[in-house]
């Protein structure tokens, strides 16, 4: 059979580690490296910032990575595939290329457009939420999930480096394999397997042991040198997968069901622009010293509408907090939220109190419990401008002289909030196109 390729993940989302990445690229052997770097929220944030600079709009972190990355990954013959393109892959193609040549390198380069398909958004559209696009107000972006055939188009453009915006997060996987091991876009087996180990591999180090641990229950070592994994992926779409030597973390079938199943509603089928993937039919087999193997895994044709995030301008969150510490803390912080809530009144659109270690995840669900010694108070709201919402922490502020005794510590907030809806578009709606950025 022939060998496998090494695909490593180095980040799993825009403000992950930066080293690991590179402990992957010179010493992982890895073949291709992606970097999944976008969320829904934080495409709509990047197109906000395009719209201010035609110019910006791609991760922020992109030429920090870069920078890091790019000598190696020539050196070594390793292939990028990322979405930090964001709202605005081009010029993230175009600004990673001028890096390139400060730092006397030349590497080809294809950016992936197309994703971008606001001119398709008209007010009656219908949102996945009932309501019709015409009800957020002021629509900023409208972003529609593109899968791996445009990212593999890329690739056989002998592209060291394809910069996308928005992909779907397993396609940066599935792409290096359809191209490298030849792969049919209808073979829905193997789409539903690539996808998979996609799947597995997109938030990098929660598959080995990130957002796992639990002292005393799920024990991962050596956290603060966590290392991020890779798969060894054969022609018929066997993984294994795994972690450099000598890095932090572990790799168990515990740790791959966990993230196997992570932000998955319907296991039978995990929808995506490449195919409907039945993640009841993997078979996952511990192969000791922190290996995995997957085997199995089922896949139907891929859906006829792609699916389109919608950022829209909601308004602006002010926040204002303040601790309170001591016999009766915890009396004394509820007071200052009934103080806060009645002097606001109203104006804003929705509002919350929380003590933070109290009762600001559970509310009061959790039942009876000892008194705190020390609470946090949090008061937050929206207001569609920006006065109204500052309010919060001005009256937050005023409690030190006019709340009730001891307040500390006090801080206040006021943000613009990007909204962010769904709704679906027929996939003959959506073009992708690529750039080349030739040295």
């Amino acid at each position: 059979m022939d060998r496998p390729v090494r695909i490593g993940c180095g980040a799993g989302f825009a403000g992950d580690r930066l080293e690991p990445a590179l402990v992957l690229v010179e010493r992982g052997e890895i073949d291709y490296l992606m970097l999944e770097c976008l969320a829904e929220r934080t495409i709509a944030i990047a197109q906000k910032d395009r719209l201010a600079d035609p110019s910006r709009g791609y991760d922020g972190m992109l030429l920090r990575r870069m920078e890091m990355l790019l000598p190696a990954l020539l050196a070594r013959g390793v292939r990028l595939v990322t979405n930090a393109g964001a709202a605005n892959p081009l010029a993230g193609a175009e600004a990673v290329a001028a890096l390139a040549g400060r730092l006397g390198l030349a590497p080809r380069i294809v950016a992936v457009l197309g994703d971008d398909v606001l001119d398709h958004m008209t007010p009656d559209l219908q949102l996945d939420d009932g309501r019709r696009l015409g009800e957020l107000g002021e629509v900023v972006s409208a972003n529609a999930y593109l899968g791996a055939e445009p990212l593999r188009a890329g690739l056989e453009r002998a592209a060291d480096i394809v910069i996308s915006g928005r992909v779907a997060d397993p396609s940066l996987a599935l792409a290096p394999l359809m191209h490298h091991h030849g792969w049919a876009a209808d073979d829905w087996r193997l789409m539903a397997r690539g996808t998979a180990i996609g799947h597995l591999l997109e938030c990098a180090g929660q598959l080995t042991g990130g957002y796992f641990a639990e002292p005393g229950r799920k024990e991962v070592p050596d956290l603060a040198r966590l290392g991020f994994p890779f798969a060894d992926v054969w022609p018929d779409g066997r993984a294994v997968f795994g972690k450099p030597p000598g890095t932090g973390g572990r790799i168990s079938v515990q740790t791959a069901k966990e993230q196997l199943l992570y932000e998955v509603l319907d296991p039978h089928a995990y929808l995506t622009p490449d195919s409907s993937a039945d993640f009841t039919r993997i078979v996952l087999r511990d192969l000791g010293e922190d290996r995995v193997e997957l085997t199995g895994g089922e896949g139907a044709v891929r859906p006829d509408r792609l699916k389109v995030s919608v950022g829209y301008r909601a308004g602006f969150v002010g926040e204002g907090e303040i601790s309170y510490a001591g016999p009766g803390a915890e009396a004394r912080a509820r007071l200052a939220g009934e103080i806060v809530m009645a002097r606001l009144g109203t104006g804003f659109d929705e509002t919350r109190v929380d003590l933070i270690g109290i009762d600001s995840t559970h509310g009061r669900s959790y039942g009876n419990r000892p008194e705190a010694y020390e609470a946090r108070l949090r008061v937050a709201g929206r207001a569609r401008d920006a006065a109204t919402a500052a309010r919060i922490g001005e009256e937050v502020e005023a409690l030190y002289c006019n709340g009730p005794a001891g307040g500390g510590g006090a801080r206040k907030y006021l943000r613009e909030v990007v909204g962010v809806a769904s709704t679906f578009l027929p996939r003959d709606r959506v073009v992708p196109r690529l750039v080349d950025l030739r040295p």
